[in-house]
This record gives structure tokens, sequence and C-alpha cells, in this order.
């Protein structure tokens, strides 16, 4: 399976979504990232939106992947899409974050028309909403992209594939930490911070224990958005090279 985490717009969450929902519940699948400017220091196969000829090319080599593609890239990277006819077949997938700010949305609309234009089925298209205030009605704010989708049917739209916003994120950012092992992680803090000999030792330990109780809480938030974007029926795979993480 091979899925691209695209929009138009930054701000998004789209590594967010690529690296934290998708790259973790895919079997076997590597992250390549599209992004000019590449400030990311974890070990990622990174390209650059112009050099898409050779991001289909590795494609055709690899099984499973996650094509996180940076805003600065998209509309070229679109372009060579077709240019190159056919080659968004590559994908099995296009997942599309959105958020709720009205400039995301608008630019999240003007991202499946120029993917509905590439030829690509609505099928194929998927909405993650991201940033999702529980507290206000969803209809009310994502109302810009659900009544485009529903005036034309580009993409699926699931209001269940929603994420909250979490700190979590920002406290793991650049560490490659997979935030299910963070969650099943057993080590008795409380325990090493009553021994631990220095205020900043305890404070350390103190926000290692703060980061386990946050992806304690966000990971069935997570596995619940995967389990409704359905990418089993993107694709004629197996639904055992799908894995969800263990709650």
């Amino acid at each position: 399976m091979k899925i691209a985490v695209i929009n138009f717009s930054g701000n998004v969450g789209k590594s967010t979504v690529a690296r934290h929902l998708l790259l973790p519940r895919i079997a076997g699948a590597e992250l390549v990232s599209v992004e000019t400017l590449n400030a990311d220091e974890s070990q990622v196969q990174a390209l650059r939106g112009r050099q898409f000829g050779e991001l289909q090319e590795y494609l055709q080599t690899i099984d499973h992947a996650v094509v996180d593609i940076g805003a600065s890239n998209v509309e070229e990277l679109l372009e060579l899409m077709r240019r190159y006819r056919g080659s968004h077949e590559d994908f099995d997938c296009f997942v599309v974050p959105t958020v709720p700010a009205l400039k995301q949305q608008q630019d999240t609309i003007a991202t499946l028309i120029d993917l509905s234009r590439q030829g690509i089925p609505a099928s194929k298209i998927r909405l993650v909403f991201n940033m999702v205030d529980r507290s206000i009605n969803f209809g009310a704010s994502f109302f810009l992209v659900m009544g485009y989708v529903k005036e034309q049917p580009v993409a699926l739209a699931n209001p269940a594939c929603c994420m909250g916003t979490n700190e979590i994120y920002a406290r793991v950012r650049n560490q490659g930490i997979d935030l299910a092992t963070l969650a099943r992680d057993d080590t008795d803090y409380k325990a090493l911070i009553a021994q631990a000999p220095s205020p900043a030792e305890k404070l350390a330990l103190a926000q290692k224990l703060a980061t386990r109780r946050l992806a304690s809480g966000v990971v069935p938030e997570l596995d619940a958005c995967f389990a409704a974007l359905e990418l089993q029926t993107c694709v004629a795979t197996p639904v055992a090279t799908l894995v969800r993480e263990p709650q």
C-alpha cells in the first residue's frame, strides 16, 4: 500500500498524520518526505518536488510507503503527475488532512479539486479532520469542506476520521518516537523521581511521565481514526498487511 499525504495548505498536520497516524499502522511501510527544506533530523528518504521522476521510480521498488508531501512542493508535484500520465496510479490512496481554519479549508477544497481533475476517483481520496475541538459542533467547525464534498462528492469524508489537538506531537517532534511504544513504557517514573538526587533530574523524569500519559490517551484516538479511514478498501491487499497498534 502506498499513500500520499497531501494538501496545498501548510499547518494542517500532514507530517503528524503521516508519522503518527499512518506509518505505525501499515506493516513494513517506509516514510518518504517530499520537502524542499527538510529540517527533520530523523532518517527518512527525502526528495524534492521537482524530482518526481525519481520518486515514482523509487516507489516501484518498495511495497508500502507513506509519502509526506510538503506544502511548498504540492503544486509542482501535481503538475509533474500530469506530465507523467498515469503516475497517480502509483498511489493507492490520497489522504488529505484538514483543520477548522477557513483558509486551510479553502486550500483543502482546492486540493480535492486538483486531485479529482487528475482523474483520481473519490474512493481513493480520504479526508482526515485534524485539530478537532470536541467541545464545538463538528459540522460547524468544518462546514466549508463538508458542504463542498456534499455538493461535489470528490472524496470520502467520514467525521470519524478525526484527530484532536494534543501537545504530545510537539513533545516528540523530530525524535522518531512511536507513540504506542511510549504508551506501553512500564517504567516506574514515580519511584525514579523519588530517588532522583537533583531537581533537574526529577523534572526530566516528570516530563517523561507526562509524555507517557499523553501518549496513552492519544493512541486509542489514532487507532479509531485509522480504522475509520478503511484504507484496505483502496487496494486489493489482504487486511493482514494493515496493522493496528495495541492499546
